[in-house]
């Protein structure tokens, strides 16, 4: 995309934002102010004032509780992330902070390169949210900071709401039951959904953040705007034809995400990480054999996904009823391997707690000589006491006539899985309650 990108970004999202002029506060992190958004001050909750809180009661009983707060480069961050099934007497402590580490956007043609979070203007274009994006929920009212239009800073911009996700489960007894039908036990859960629209050139990103019933939490980004109508060259060999014929070709790209999760499970960030790898080996007429090892991941760590690896992030404070520590596994979504710069070669990172080291590239602070500006440059042998996760989700965006316009969502993302965070599934109906372990009658 030309140089102008920028300039045609801020002309844009400056005309959308002064349409709002809602009071907010603070200059480096901001949120809605006034009584009618305000929620209820639970009896635990997250260490923030009531602007800035979040709470949802779940279907099956579950809470979720958070705080947020809005930065000038990264966006909406969350804060102080607690999750509190039914049965459990206190809200359990699963996240310090998350959010964006950086969408990271090079071209094909090699002709330009983007970091939109920390280059191209990404938390100040904030897109104002019609109701209607936010059915059942409350559009939180955001001071942004360094806003493009000054004299109109605030933007109701942050959506929370809820939104079904279908089965929770679904399980049917084999006795039957009146009538000669057997007892089906089923749940149909809602998320708490969060979200913002920023706008970045003519992209507009969806950031999501839900919250399930069961513990999951899924990350994902959504592009979706327009394709931008400078980028057709049809001479690079390299774009896809858009429009009739084959004269007009959209050039090729990628949008290469990245998200900086801060845990601090049952509060402590003193967390253990640990990789898990599958084999699995055949002998002639025999079925094969599959083996899973444990690793633990001591020191910092560029981790590459795997067929049959995965990790998790584990409690060094707390543990289940059963007594087995709590623990989230990192879950990748479908991803496409970047392999032009070094930051983007792998798919987790693991690093030790820097309060320096924030974007995964073109990290602005000056974290001393030799440090590096990304990701990459941090994995240097630290043990991990405190350790940070960067999960990195690339899509190679080639264009197709579909894309106009506007543009359809395509979505990368992850999932967090609760592994061992309670005792049994969360969402359990009272009459199964009894069934933990080995429940199978004696013969």
């Amino acid at each position: 995309m030309p140089d102008s990108r920028l300039r045609r970004a801020r002309a844009r999202v400056a005309a959308a934002i002064g349409v709002s002029a809602l009071l907010g506060t603070a200059a480096i992190a901001a949120g809605p102010v006034g009584s009618a958004q305000a929620a209820p001050r639970p009896a635990a909750a997250a260490d923030c004032s009531v602007p800035y809180r979040i709470e949802q009661k779940l279907d099956g009983g579950t809470t979720w509780r958070m705080c947020w707060h809005y930065e000038s480069k990264a966006g909406l961050v969350l804060d102080d992330v607690s999750y509190q099934p039914k049965g459990e007497s206190a809200p359990i402590k699963v996240l310090t902070s998350a959010k964006l580490g950086q969408i990271h956007v090079p071209y094909d043609d090699g002709s330009n390169e983007y970091d939109d979070l920390t280059g191209q203007g990404f938390a100040q274009g904030l897109q104002q949210l019609d109701p209607a994006e936010c059915p059942g929920g409350t559009i939180k009212t955001v001071r942004v900071p360094d806003a493009w239009d000054p004299d109109h800073p605030d933007v109701k911009g942050l959506c929370a709401t809820t939104r079904a996700r279908g089965h929770a489960y679904r399980m049917g007894e084999d006795d039957l039951g009146a009538g000669g039908r057997n007892k089906v036990y089923q749940l149909q859960g809602k998320d708490l959904l969060l979200y913002t629209v920023n706008k970045v050139g003519w992209y507009e990103y969806i950031t999501e953040w839900r919250f399930a019933g069961d513990g999951t939490m899924t990350m994902q980004v959504g592009a979706t705007g327009t394709l931008s109508p400078m980028d057709y060259d049809a001479g690079d060999g390299r774009g896809w034809p858009i429009g009739k014929g084959a004269k007009d070709y959209a050039t090729s790209h990628a949008h290469n995400v990245f998200w900086r999760l801060n845990f601090g499970l049952d509060g402590s960030p003193k967390s253990k990480v640990e990789q898990y790898d599958s084999k699995t080996t055949a002998t002639a007429g025999r079925i094969p054999k599959t083996k899973t090892t444990r690793t633990a991941v001591g020191k910092e760590l560029a981790g590459d996904a795997a067929a049959a690896r995965w990790w998790r992030v584990v409690s060094t404070a707390g543990k289940n009823k059963d007594g087995h520590p709590r623990s989230y596994e990192i879950v990748p979504g479908h991803t496409t391997k970047y392999q032009g710069r070094s930051f983007t070669k792998h798919d987790v990172y693991f690093t030790e707690y820097n309060r320096c080291e924030q974007f995964a590239s073109n990290n602005l602070r000056n974290c001393g000589a030799g440090a590096g500006k990304s990701v990459d440059r941090w994995v240097n042998g630290q043990t991990l006491k405190h350790p940070i996760v960067w999960v990195n989700i690339g899509f190679h965006h080639i264009a197709r006539d579909e894309d106009q316009e506007p543009m359809p969502v395509h979505w990368q993302g992850f999932q967090l899985a609760a592994r061992d965070v309670t005792a049994m599934n969360p969402l359990t109906p009272p009459a199964l309650s009894g069934h933990n372990g080995h429940t199978e009658e004696a013969r």
